[in-house]
């Protein structure tokens, strides 16, 4: 598992940092092709979070129909999202994303409007966590 946190928490930093990039480039937020994405230290350890929270509901999941089961990770993704926004707020001062000045937020720490997003995360999830519990065993094996 700790294996698989760490790699969930390295792609969600890199998913993360490709999603900024383009989308601030598409807005005009920024000029020219730079592409510059960024994330959180943070971040980390909340898209960990995807091996001990994703993994169980997936596996829960695999029999019900795909929209009801990315319809439940986009829900359980806003759930972390806000919970851990919310705790950094209250432990810090101030939460490193904050979507106040967007039309679809919940107090600043979800978007509605990501959902769909989140979603197509969620569906894509399921396909690596069933790559990665096979591929688990070899990655321990090469660490040792």
């Amino acid at each position: 598992m700790a294996i698989r946190f760490v790699i969930y928490g390295l792609l969600g930093w890199c998913m993360e940092i490709v999603w900024t990039a383009v989308t601030t480039t598409l807005k005009g937020e920024q000029q020219g092709w730079r592409l510059e994405g960024k994330s959180y230290l943070w971040m980390f350890p909340i898209y960990g979070l995807s091996a001990p929270l994703f993994e169980p509901l997936h596996d829960l999941l695999r029999p019900w129909p795909w929209l009801a089961r990315g319809s439940l990770y986009v829900l359980g993704f806003w759930a972390v999202e806000y919970g851990t926004g919310w705790l950094l707020r209250r432990l810090t001062g101030a939460c490193p994303w904050d979507y106040s000045r967007t039309r679809w937020h919940v107090h600043g720490l979800i978007r509605l409007d990501y959902a769909p997003a989140w979603f197509l995360v969620g569906m894509g999830l399921e396909r690596l966590h069933d790559v990665l519990v096979r591929l688990t065993p070899a990655i321990q094996q090469a660490l040792r």
